[in-house]
């Protein structure tokens, strides 16, 4: 069945947060655990919901550095979020065609919207799942069944492209294609471990993909 549905992962896909979120890690953490935390400490914590990070680090205080995060990742975003080659492009491209498009993140609403806002990408998605939307943050198939449901998709006729193993169980699970992404972080050996459907070298890779050429 020709796919007809595009689902995104957010950070580390669409818009370079890496270098915001790593930060932002290191700021809070190093302010209750000083001189614990170094980058390569923190490159697991991106992905999962910020409250689950922090719980398995300290449950009594964990609410309070999701503030304390949230905080320094706002005041920081416009600084160090960037774009990755070939996306704006290819996303106005597939608008144009006529696909549906949609976002599946873990983050708020609050943060998604100032990433879109940034970078122009606002302008082409018809829906935008969040983790205030959900109860089951991905890997859970939740997110990306209600942004199926929204868009009036079926999972045969979409793929679910992300840069972490989340995006990829969670695309499975709901019954999607899916795809990695050569330059998520974490490194392309990690995420093929998962077995995505294709792996892009760049975001342009899709277009053949999903016969948009």
């Amino acid at each position: 069945m020709k796919i007809n549905t595009i689902l995104f992962d957010l950070d580390g896909t669409l818009i370079n947060t890496n270098d915001l979120i790593i930060e932002s890690f290191l700021s809070t953490l190093n302010d209750y655990y000083p001189d614990t935390y170094e980058r390569m400490d923190v490159l697991p914590f991106i992905g999962p919901p910020l409250l689950d990070t922090f719980l398995a680090i300290d449950q009594d205080r964990a609410e309070e550095m999701v503030k304390a995060y949230r905080k320094f990742n706002h005041e920081q975003h416009d600084l160090l979020v960037t774009e990755y080659e070939t996306v704006f492009e290819t996303i106005s491209a597939l608008r144009e065609k006529g696909y549906k498009l949609g976002i599946v993140t873990t983050k708020i609403r609050t943060t998604v919207n100032m990433g879109l806002k940034l970078t122009k990408l606002d302008q082409f998605f018809d829906v935008v799942v969040t983790l205030d939307d959900v109860k089951n943050a991905k890997p859970h198939p939740e997110p990306v069944q209600l942004a199926l449901s929204k868009l009036n998709s079926s999972p045969e006729e979409s793929i679910m492209v992300g840069d972490n193993h989340h995006d990829i169980q969670s695309g499975k699970s709901a019954g999607t294609k899916t795809a990695g992404v050569s330059w998520t972080v974490k490194g392309i050996d990690y995420l093929s471990k998962y077995e995505p459907d294709y792996m892009l070298n760049q975001m342009s890779d899709l277009l053949e993909i999903v016969g948009a050429e």
